[in-house]
């Protein structure tokens, strides 16, 4: 069986080297290669979800991909498509670097520049580590995706939009349905989870921040159980700690949680921090929160152009959430789409702010009513995105068509129909 091999180089020349190479090697099949890490982890997500059979065993990483750095890059591919061998190309074939790439999950490095024994030896070392890898998890009787849980961030055009009341009614909504859920508040600064489910906890997100390696343990011992069961990792209540949260620290904790977790959520407030554009870039799904306003449409078109001049997510690829929207705004969900240039979901949040001031002023919005148009809108669209489970989303929805039929029965009845 041939060896499929993926080479991950956003260098042009280094792209001809390496692939001339590869072509070479004796039953090897190389795959069309990615120019920076976000084509990688989206390739091997589009692969794995067919099944772990279609990824390549072997990822070749360049040490000058971007734009997450190389070792960060093999971290996430590591946690999250376990049964992929991927080997560092470098420049620097110190032992210092050696045992760095081994410790974020390389299973080799081939030093630059390129020599065809060096490659082979390592390319067939590595491909028959990964072939042994799926055999084992095909005779445990595991069902392995390689994906790990869904991870959703929501970001808000401008302050005040809504985007934190959102991050927590979908994460109670995918919990309800039976995913195992984690919130996790990275407005460092200004961040206001705990405040909204009245919780008071000594730990937060920085006391991950300087662990390499977050076990299950430690991870569990950082995290606050909620009453309703959503895992909470909040932001500090010292605001200048959330400093201390580099974008390397929100990867590792982002593939720890996801390896945890069916969904994590992610409230990434309206200020991008090095954390947050970190937690964007590894979403499955970004949403952006914003009001049918001038000054917050204005804001959110700001944030998908930055996100794009960064390389952190194309304006394609980013969800647009409408808060507060009325039939009569003038504003209105096609017209954000063509100024944005993102999708539009298609569940809107209507305007009906008393339903929820006495939930949010006594800090317990997961005891907002389920007969609130807000929640039933939120939870609507955690269906929409794919959060709840199936059958939970289909006998939710048949309830709500079986309202919505009763009360039209009610209206004609009335009316003498």
């Amino acid at each position: 069986m041939p060896t499929r091999i993926l080479p991950a180089v956003g260098d042009a020349d280094a792209v001809r080297s390496i692939t001339t190479l590869l072509s070479q090697l004796p039953d090897a099949e190389p795959v069309t290669p990615v120019v920076d890490s976000t084509q990688l982890v989206d390739a091997l997500a589009r692969l794995a979800a067919e099944s772990v059979d279609e990824l390549p065993e072997v990822v070749i990483v360049h040490e000058r991909i971007g734009p997450v750095p190389a070792l960060e890059l093999i971290r996430d591919v590591a946690l999250r498509f376990p049964a992929v061998g991927v080997i560092l190309v470098t420049s620097d074939a110190s032992p210092g670097l050696f045992q760095a790439a081994m410790d974020y999950g390389a299973r080799g490095l081939v030093a630059l520049p390129l020599g065809y024994e060096e490659l082979a030896s390592r390319v067939q070392a590595v491909a028959q580590w990964s072939v042994g890898v799926r055999r084992h998890l095909g005779a445990g009787g595991d069902v392995f995706t390689g994906v790990g849980g869904t991870v959703v961030t929501v970001s808000g055009a401008k302050g005040g939009v809504g985007a934190t009341l959102t991050a927590i009614q979908l994460a109670l909504a995918a919990q309800a349905s039976g995913r195992g859920t984690a919130l996790v508040d990275l407005d460092l600064q200004t961040g206001d989870v705990a405040s909204f489910l009245d919780v008071q906890f000594r730990r937060s997100v920085v006391d991950l921040a300087a662990i390499s390696d977050i076990s299950p343990r430690v991870l569990a011992d950082a995290v606050y159980r909620h009453e309703t069961g959503v895992a909470l990792l909040l932001a500090p209540g010292e605001g200048e700690r959330g400093e201390d949260v580099t974008d390397r620290a929100a990867r590792q904790i982002v593939g720890a949680l996801r390896s945890r977790y069916d969904v994590v959520v992610i409230d990434c407030g309206a200020q991008l921090s090095g954390a947050g554009a970190a937690a964007v870039e590894m979403a499955d799904t970004a949403l952006l929160v914003t009001t049918p306003d001038v000054v917050a449409v204005r804001g959110a078109k700001r944030a998908v152009r930055m996100w794009d001049r960064l390389q952190i997510r194309k304006a394609e690829e980013t969800t647009v959430v409408v808060n507060r929207h009325g039939r009569n705004a003038e504003i209105q969900p096609p017209l954000i789409q063509k100024i944005t240039g993102t999708a539009v979901a298609a569940t809107t949040v209507p305007a009906h702010y008393k339903e929820l001031q006495s939930a949010v002023d006594a800090g317990r919005v997961h005891e907002l009513d389920g007969k609130s148009t807000v929640k039933q809108a939120l939870w609507t669209l955690a269906g929409e995105l794919g959060l709840v489970r199936a059958a939970e989303g289909s006998h939710r929805a048949g309830r709500l068509r079986g309202d919505r039929a009763a009360v039209g029965f009610r209206r004609r009845r009335e009316a003498g129909g």
